[in-house]
């Protein structure tokens, strides 16, 4: 049995509120087992003999039959958001700067956001800085105080990104990979 960590995108924003206890309700009458939600940003932490991309559709499903809307989710390995937080080169804290990593179910997405953000300079011209960890991962930076209004931000926020990407912060990614690690 596989560890997984989901990331939901949109939810406890925009009109879509679900209670954690309400998420963590409704999948269970899936095949997933030690599910817990952490934070209310929608992350849970699960056991599966599927693999990622059947934790994927089964948990979209759930969710849109349950609290019907439109949901999408980016599921990772507990392995896998292990290294993608050791691959980070920013700080999880900084009091001038925020880290944050964007993930996505879909490489191709990933690709033009990452060119994207390349073509804004770096952030010494205004722009952003960017890594690419891995097929589905960015982490970048954004001064503290001004995420929304940073340029990547702004990008990644488009519609046409909605249904392949979400958006953490790397505190965040290290609470997810300490609760996966305890399954």
């Amino acid at each position: 049995m596989d560890s997984y960590a989901v990331f939901l995108r949109g939810i406890n924003v925009g009109g879509i509120n679900i209670k954690m206890a309400e998420l963590k309700a409704a999948l269970g009458g899936l095949p997933f087992e030690g599910v817990k939600t952490l934070l209310a940003s929608g992350n849970v932490v699960l056991r599966s003999d599927f693999n990622a991309s059947d934790v994927k559709e089964r948990f979209e499903k759930c969710l849109r039959d349950s609290f019907g809307y439109d949901a999408w989710v980016v599921v990772l390995s507990g392995a896998r958001v292990a290294e993608l937080v050791k691959a980070c080169p920013y700080p999880p804290d900084d009091k001038s700067t925020h880290s944050y990593v964007t993930l996505s179910s879909d490489a191709a997405v990933l690709d033009e956001l990452f060119d994207a953000g390349s073509a804004l300079g770096s952030a010494a011209d205004g722009g952003v800085d960017l890594k690419r960890l891995g097929p589905e991962a960015i982490a970048w930076l954004a001064p503290a105080g001004g995420t929304l209004d940073s340029p990547f931000s702004k990008i990644t926020a488009k519609a046409r990104y909605k249904a392949a990407t979400t958006t953490r912060n790397l505190r965040t990614m290290i609470k997810v990979q300490d609760a996966v690690g305890q399954l």
